[in-house]
């Protein structure tokens, strides 16, 4: 039976600030994929981001990403972790 781990975590990107302003927006990306797989616990290369995720940090371009972002993280039995938008409550 396939068993899975979901979550919802809000990832601090403020480190993306103190990196030249045209490069904010991967290392934005970066630092939820490091903060997933050390939160989930598995490994950076398994961590699956979706694209709605992506385009919500380069939303505002490469220069000026959000300080936090609020995500939806399932890890599944083979050690996969993917991250998504979490679902809005109506």
């Amino acid at each position: 039976m396939a068993e899975e781990t979901a979550r919802i975590i809000t990832v601090p990107l403020k480190a993306a600030k103190n990196v030249p302003r045209t490069r904010r927006a991967n290392r934005a990306v970066k630092e939820v994929r490091s903060f997933i797989a050390r939160h989930m616990k598995a490994d950076e290369d398994k961590v699956w981001i979706d694209m709605p995720v992506s385009e919500k940090i380069w939303e505002r371009g490469i220069q000026n990403p959000p300080s936090k972002i609020t995500v939806k993280a399932v890890k599944f039995d083979d050690g996969l972790v993917e991250v998504t938008l979490p679902e809005e409550k109506e």
